[in-house]
């Protein structure tokens, strides 16, 4: 007779496998936040209100909250891609920059560079037109991928209603399998709303340094807001995201002066070096994990999945992590 353990185990696996294979990320994580919430604001609910009503309203609320903030990140990305200060500001500031590159550069790295802003965007339409047709499909799978977001945040919702019921009478792979599901959400739980805290704190250095600091010695970075918010989203990846965030600035900041430049690499540096450090006290701690562990399982699962690999690497090895060390084996 199989082991029940072993077949949780298997299932999990399959699961994993077939959440990056068919693209259902956005849903899974959508579903791993509202039960995330869902349970931490139950927990805080008065003892005599728990039961049904209590969880159902907590639901309700979680979910309205959810809904909201994922059509308001949409609504925002979508700004960002057409407004006038968004994509279009963010390739006028890069090209200026890079005239102001091929003109200190060495003639045969600065040929290998886009002479104007027109040639810039020249490019970027050619690079347009060779993938037109997956860019044709973006609305209809925007659509499939919020109607997958919805669902993943009823079913979240509709699995936090069972995690305050005991499973003494459960059958045996039920238990198993509602062990890993616990399991999985207290690794959402440790990395993500985790990760948002530092993400958040570096957010906030950065904007001491773009908005405070530069302007108090006579520098004004352009795209300034565009540049907050991407170090925000940007940063919700553990490590590399700094490093996306980091470039972004920096090469805005090559536009002014090298020296505008230089300093932002030396300050970005040292977020990024506080970035371990706050990674190693808030994740690493809680998943016992360190940067260079993240950075493989981010390797890896890129190399098999692609981006949805990348994202959801943190989370599927802190899972493992723990379910290694709940067996003693770590």
């Amino acid at each position: 007779m199989p082991n029940p353990k072993h077949v949780s185990y298997l299932l999990s696996a399959l699961a994993v496998l077939l959440v990056l294979r068919f693209h259902l990320l956005p849903a899974a994580f959508a579903g791993l936040a509202v039960h995330v919430l869902t349970v931490k604001f139950a927990r805080k609910l008065p003892t005599r209100w728990w039961g049904g009503l209590a969880h159902k309203l907590a639901l309700a609320g979680i979910v309205v909250c959810v809904m909201l903030g994922v059509f308001g990140l949409g609504l925002g990305l979508w700004s960002f891609v057409r407004g006038h200060h968004g994509m279009a500001a963010l390739l006028a500031a890069v090209a200026e920059t890079l005239d102001n590159l091929k003109r200190n550069l060495p003639a045969d790295i600065a040929a290998i560079l886009p002479d104007t802003a027109d040639e810039l965007r020249e490019q970027v339409a050619a690079m347009l037109r060779e993938h037109g047709q997956k860019i044709s499909a973006v609305g209809m799978a925007g659509f499939k991928t919020f109607a997958h977001v919805v669902l993943g945040m009823v079913i979240g919702g509709m699995t936090a209603l069972h995690h305050f019921k005991g499973g003494e009478n459960w059958p045996p792979l039920a238990a198993e399998l509602h062990g890993r599901s616990r399991l999985l959400a207290d690794a959402f739980d440790k990395v993500v709303f985790a990760q948002v805290k530092i993400s958040a704190l570096n957010t906030v250095l950065t904007f001491i340094y773009l908005a405070v600091i530069l302007p108090l010695f006579g520098v004004q970075l352009p795209m300034v807001a565009v540049l907050i918010p991407l170090t925000f989203v940007a940063g919700m990846l553990p490590v590399v995201g700094n490093l996306i965030s980091n470039a972004a600035i920096v090469l805005i900041s090559l536009g002014l002066s090298t020296g505008v430049g230089i300093a932002s690499l030396g300050f970005l540096v040292a977020i990024h070096k506080l970035e371990y450090f706050t990674n190693a006290r808030i994740v690493g701690k809680e998943v016992n994990a360190s940067a260079w562990e993240l950075l493989c399982a981010m390797l890896t699962l890129e190399a098999l999945f692609g981006i949805a690999g990348l994202v959801a690497a943190p989370v599927v090895y802190a899972w493992l992590k723990s379910e290694l060390k709940a067996q003693t084996l770590v």
